[in-house]
């Protein structure tokens, strides 16, 4: 009896052309929703003419938004824990450096309070976080 040659084996071979088209889809729905993933707080900043501060390490920013509500970073916080979480946060640090943003519609109570528990924990730096002014458009 003959057999019908290589007809009746199976295939060994693995089809990759599915899963590259399920990868290159998954590529392009990351892709688009990587940027609305990113979240911050929403603060609405002065606008001052100064130059920006250079920094050599990442900075530390603290943030007061429209609510009266203070940040580390990202992370929030209440104003009565702020000095004690700062100095576990800035001990590993040598020149402890902060970034301070605060919401132009915020009471200036707060904003000097928090100022003052970013000093106690012993920051060093203190920079103030502002817009730059719109250009102006020249006449022409």
């Amino acid at each position: 009896m003959a057999f019908g040659g290589n007809q009746d084996r199976l295939m060994s071979e693995i089809n990759v052309t599915p899963f590259v088209d399920v990868m290159l889809v998954l590529l392009i729905i990351f892709m688009v929703t990587a940027p609305m993933m990113i979240q911050g707080v929403d603060v609405s900043l002065p606008e001052t003419a100064a130059e920006p501060l250079k920094t050599e390490e990442e900075p530390l920013t603290i943030t007061v938004d429209k609510d009266g509500l203070v940040y580390i970073n990202d992370l929030k916080v209440q104003v009565d824990f702020l000095q004690e979480k700062l100095r576990k946060i800035l001990q590993g640090r040598k020149d402890p450096e902060v970034f301070f943003r605060g919401d132009q519609g915020v009471a200036y109570g707060i904003i000097v309070q928090v100022m003052s528990e970013i000093k106690e924990a012993g920051v060093v730096k203190l920079g103030m976080v502002t817009d730059p002014p719109p250009p102006e458009i020249e006449p022409k």
